[in-house]
């Protein structure tokens, strides 16, 4: 049996989403069953699962093999790493993070959920909402993805009962509610027998709602451009100075939100200067208007000193210019992050030193509260930074633009990734919080460390 042959175009719309769910919940199971029964399963890799299932004695292919991908996970059983899987119907092509359930993998969670406008979290039918349940749903909260599904798997170990689904599915929407999660779409799954996955299950006439890839089909992908102020992070300065094109300079990147239009008054950031959008350049072609995410390229009616990690922003509409801001992040590296430490903060195409000023409080995700921290955030950890940047940036709260509210601290001494921020108020309902708010900016115009 091998995958289907089916052409699609560029036009055909993507969703990127992400899986999540307790150890044991059947996460790597309900994604080899959707790659399989959608027909995205090459034949070599569908005989190598049978083969090494066969090897451990099971009646069947054990999907979960198409997905635990490392020679660890497939030793030890589990989901360690996040694992970014490919596939298309002839409705929609998707992007799939496969994230790690265990406590200590939170990290990989905020990873893959990152850019999703999606996620899918898995409980185990027995044994309900657990603490892991809530932390992925608060992890989900914080990132701010549209749309969650809860997928209430193993039904078949439960009789396929509707009280037992109806239970969870309540229980569940009210606490994703509480986090200000804008809409849950409950699914009874088995990820073993097929169950509501991508087919509809005999077993359970109770339930009319769509299956799980059916809902993933036709859920309403992102927002109306139109309906955003336009960012877009400069990412290059083209200036062939050719005979044919001497006075030629155009700035290139990708459009992170919004629409831009010829004619319209900008405003470069973080100088402040104004100006007018002379052009634009779609594949080379000239366009009146550009839209997120098309790569493009904008030319300006005054000849400014503009360059990569500069923000061009509609004047009526331009975002804050802050050095100082207080953000929630989750801690990604080893080595804790403490007050005091200097970093490089990269927002969008834009990289500035910074210094952590304060950690105020760390967010405890099965009660969803603030407390105090001893002044650092280990691996995993999620909290309330302070952070003071030696230039200005012209910085969204992650509310209004999860592109341009959100960013990461680096090593400066190797450039490895520490923490992924995300600036503005933890979670939707703007819920109280532990530490004061930060201090005034000052407007010094300080460089170096010692900021």
């Amino acid at each position: 049996m091998g995958a289907t042959a089916t052409t699609h175009t560029t036009t055909t719309p993507l969703l990127r989403f992400a899986t999540a769910g307790s150890v044991d919940d059947g996460k790597s199971t309900l994604v080899g069953r959707l790659l399989h029964d959608s027909k995205s399963v090459l034949a070599d890799q569908l005989e190598a699962v049978e083969r090494v299932s066969t090897e451990r004695g099971r009646s069947g292919p054990d999907l979960a093999l198409l997905t635990d991908g490392l020679r660890a996970e497939r030793e030890q059983g589990i989901t360690i790493d996040v694992a970014y899987r490919y596939f298309a119907t002839p409705r929609r092509r998707f992007v799939l993070a496969d994230t790690p359930g265990h406590v200590e993998y939170t990290r990989n969670m905020v990873t893959g959920a990152s850019t999703a406008e999606l996620t899918v979290i898995l409980v185990d039918a027995r044994n309900g909402v657990v603490d892991q349940t809530r932390r992925h749903a608060a992890v989900a909260a914080l990132l701010r993805v549209p749309h969650v599904v809860l997928a209430v798997n193993k039904m078949d170990l439960v009789d396929y009962a509707e009280p037992v689904f109806a239970r969870i599915a309540a229980g569940f929407t009210s606490y994703a509610a509480s986090l200000g999660v804008p809409e849950v779409t409950a699914v009874p799954i088995s990820a073993l027998a097929g169950d509501n996955v991508v087919t509809p299950s005999p077993h359970m006439d109770w339930y009319g709602g769509p299956t799980v890839l059916e809902h993933l089909e036709t859920v309403p992908l992102g927002g109306d451009p139109g309906t955003e102020p336009a960012r877009f992070p400069v990412q290059y300065v083209i200036r062939p100075q050719t005979a044919e094109h001497p006075d030629y300079r155009g700035y290139a990147g990708q459009i992170a939100s919004g629409v831009l239009r010829v004619g319209e008054r900008v405003t470069v950031l973080p100088t402040g200067r104004t100006t007018t959008v002379a052009a634009i350049d779609v594949l080379g072609r000239p366009a009146d208007l550009a839209w997120a995410p098309q790569s493009v390229t904008v030319r300006l009616t005054d000849d400014l000193d503009v360059s990569r990690g500069d923000l061009i922003a509609p004047s009526a509409a331009a975002p804050e210019v802050r050095r100082r801001f207080e953000a929630t992040v989750c801690h990604l590296h080893e080595r804790p992050l403490r007050v005091g430490e200097r970093v490089l903060l990269k927002h969008t195409t834009r990289t500035v030193k910074a210094i952590v000023e304060a950690i105020p409080s760390r967010l405890v995700l099965e009660r969803v509260v603030l407390r105090p921290t001893d002044g650092e955030l280990a691996a995993n950890e999620i909290g309330r930074v302070r952070l003071r940047t030696a230039e200005p940036l012209a910085l969204d709260d992650y509310a209004d633009s999860r592109r341009t509210g959100s960013f990461l601290l680096l090593d400066p001494a190797d450039g490895a990734t520490l923490t992924a921020g995300m600036a503005g108020a933890a979670f939707a309902d703007s819920r109280a919080e532990v530490g004061g708010k930060p201090p005034a900016d000052s407007g010094e115009e300080d460089t170096g460390w010692d900021f």
